[in-house]
């Protein structure tokens, strides 16, 4: 942001600020996942777990923290919902009572299935040429990698 011009005032404009179309597109994005997660009775942010469940198998809480950008304040709580309703497991070694591994319950593998229907059912929800999708997915991931090595 060093390179962006910024008066006194004008840098304090809400149309200025890069934040706050990210902040709005989040918000909407999650908002129209409402409908689709209802028949997986998921919110967002236990379908963005599931996400990396699915494709990684077993993680310990921290790895799955890292992956979804979680601490283990926020993830905890989701945590124990998603073991409620029958989708993982949380099991802690005896021989290390600090580490906690996540590992999907035959249910949470089978919802899988039903969840493969999300992402066509999303598929419009930005009216953009799918090559403008895939380039703001790629700035996207570029910004949040290059915020990660600071």
């Amino acid at each position: 942001m060093d390179n962006i011009k910024c008066d006194k005032y004008d840098c304090l404009r809400l149309e200025n600020q890069l934040c706050f179309p990210l902040y709005a597109c989040a918000k909407e994005i999650v908002r129209q996942y409402r409908k689709p997660l209802e028949p997986l009775n998921l919110t967002y942010t236990q379908y963005i777990v599931m996400l990396v469940l699915w494709e990684f198998g077993g993680l310990t809480e921290g790895e799955l923290g890292k992956k979804v950008y979680l601490d283990s304040g926020t993830l905890a709580p989701l945590l124990k919902r998603l073991e409620k309703q029958g989708l993982i497991e949380r099991i802690r070694p005896e021989n290390n009572e600090r580490k906690l591994f996540l590992k999907l319950t035959p249910e949470g593998e089978a919802l899988k299935q039903k969840a493969a229907a999300v992402p066509c059912a999303m598929q419009n929800c930005i009216k953009m040429p799918k090559e403008e999708l895939l380039l703001l997915r790629e700035l996207l991931n570029k910004a949040l990698n290059s915020m990660e090595t600071r």
